[in-house]
């Protein structure tokens, strides 16, 4: 077994004593920073679906390994929905209406999440929780939104927050009568106390390629 294998199986054994089922979380491996053999040891591990945070780093890879399910989990600027839209499995970082506008002018079917600022911390990408109904309702008029995705805060037990933003998506499913069935929260730090809040789909990075091994 790889390191990266060990590291994996030791992931998902915390996921499991939170009581959760491995079934309803999606890993994906965040390979920001990280070589292509890198990328291919995550494949070979049993991974499907890895993230990238930069665009201009995320296309190479892209090319030179599509049978990954590739997920853009940085912000995405305006002036990068040209190269983006149609390329990813999966759009997890839109945060706006008039991005949303963009991608559904290039590719109406990118499957996008919503990403809302749930800890309300300033430096951090998002709507607010407060217009996150609103806005997804008007996105999903424009492009496939699967759910959700945010931020733990750094300071402060992350677990009220994921819990909120797990009511958020209730409420976005309730108002707009769509299914929402993507949760995306809990990064390396904090995955333990979103797996308890309800996500169904992790973005984890160091706790894969860089912790020691149990």
């Amino acid at each position: 077994m790889s390191r990266f294998a060990e590291r994996l199986e030791a992931v998902r054994d915390r996921v499991r004593a939170t009581g959760r089922d491995l079934e309803e979380i999606t890993i994906v491996a965040v390979t920001k920073g990280r070589p292509l053999e890198v990328c291919r040891e995550a494949l070979a591990a049993g991974l499907r679906a890895l993230g990238e945070n930069r665009v201009q780093e995320a296309l190479p890879k892209l090319d030179a390994l599509p049978e990954a399910e590739w997920h853009l989990v940085g912000h995405l600027q305006s002036n990068k929905v040209r190269q983006v839209a149609g390329r990813f499995r999966l759009i997890q970082s839109l945060d706006s209406l008039r991005l949303a506008e963009l991608l559904a002018e290039r590719e109406g079917g990118q499957r996008v999440l919503l990403e809302v600022n749930v800890s309300r911390e300033p430096a951090k990408k998002g709507v607010v929780p407060e217009d996150a109904v609103a806005v997804a309702r008007q996105i999903g008029d424009l492009l496939p939104l699967e759910g959700l995705m945010g931020l733990g805060p750094q300071s402060a037990d992350p677990e009220p927050a994921f819990r909120e933003l797990a009511e958020l998506r209730q409420r976005c499913q309730d108002a707009s009568g769509r299914a929402l069935p993507i949760l995306s929260m809990g990064m390396s730090g904090d995955f333990e106390a979103a797996c308890r809040a309800g996500s169904t789909m992790l973005r984890l990075g160091r706790v894969l390629f860089e912790n020691p091994v149990p």
